[in-house]
């Protein structure tokens, strides 16, 4: 649907400029034909009162040239420039393994680092994977699911709030189902509009292990401004959740 109205967004404005080449064209063409209009028929009254026909066929086929010269102005067409973004010198998409010990491993990128969580409400293995040449890190908070369906079902309806709440700012909210490469489900949500958060996902076992991750920006530009990093890091999630193992 977002893509949709963005492709509407798009025809809107080439509409809008195809009509104000025209009327351009036609300012142009009244430019010139106007005063020729007046001289013509100036003249061609006082021809008719000295009766001169050759004269006056001259002067119609005169007036027709510069009739056909004025409606078809050379005046380039202009149209809007494509969508571009600015330079952001990323580094290499190369991948390493994880060493800590939590209840999962996964690759990631070699231009990260692995930190703790310190915030007041962490739990064990909740960790960020940060870059800090990108001042942006992915919040990975791990959650044991104990073979208990109500505790599952209320981690999942969690990671349903905490995408929602993005709403408020977001122009649209993408949700995707995905197999990974080694079979597992992956829950991925894609945030478009001016939000702290463009990539949220979880994932689970169902019976031992639950995973949730979110990408956060600690800057605050525009999404346009932002984009070719957040299409870099959404390869950097892919292969993480690629190469996801639960350990034992």
């Amino acid at each position: 649907m977002d893509f949709e109205l963005e492709v509407r967004s798009q025809k809107s404005v080439v509409k809008s400029w195809d009509l104000e080449v025209r009327s351009r064209r036609y300012e142009v063409g009244s430019q010139i034909l106007l005063p020729a209009v007046r001289w013509v028929a100036a003249y061609y009254k006082q021809l008719t009162v000295n009766r001169k026909p050759q004269t006056v066929y001259f002067l119609l086929f005169t007036f027709s040239c510069l009739l056909f010269t004025a409606c078809s102005s050379t005046e380039p067409d202009y149209f809007p420039k494509p969508k571009g973004y600015p330079r952001m010198d990323l580094p290499p998409q190369e991948y390493q393994t994880m060493k800590d010990v939590h209840p999962y491993s996964f690759e990631y990128s070699k231009s990260a680092v692995l930190l703790p969580d310190t915030f007041s409400k962490s739990e064990p293995h909740w960790i960020f994977v940060a870059y800090p040449s990108l001042k942006v890190s992915i919040q990975l908070t791990y959650k044991p699911v104990q073979n208990n369906p109500q505790r599952l079902s209320g981690f999942i309806n969690d990671a349903y709030k905490l995408a929602g709440k993005h709403q408020v700012r977001a122009t649209g909210i993408r949700e995707q189902v995905i197999k990974t490469k080694s079979g597992r489900t992956v829950v991925l949500f894609e945030l478009a509009g001016d939000v702290p958060s463009y990539i949220q996902f979880f994932t689970t076992d169902t019976t031992t292990h639950y995973l949730r991750g979110a990408l956060y920006f600690t800057v605050a530009d525009k999404q346009d401004s932002l984009q070719p990093a957040i299409n870099y890091l959404r390869k950097d999630v892919m292969h993480m959740l690629n190469t996801l193992k639960w350990k034992k």
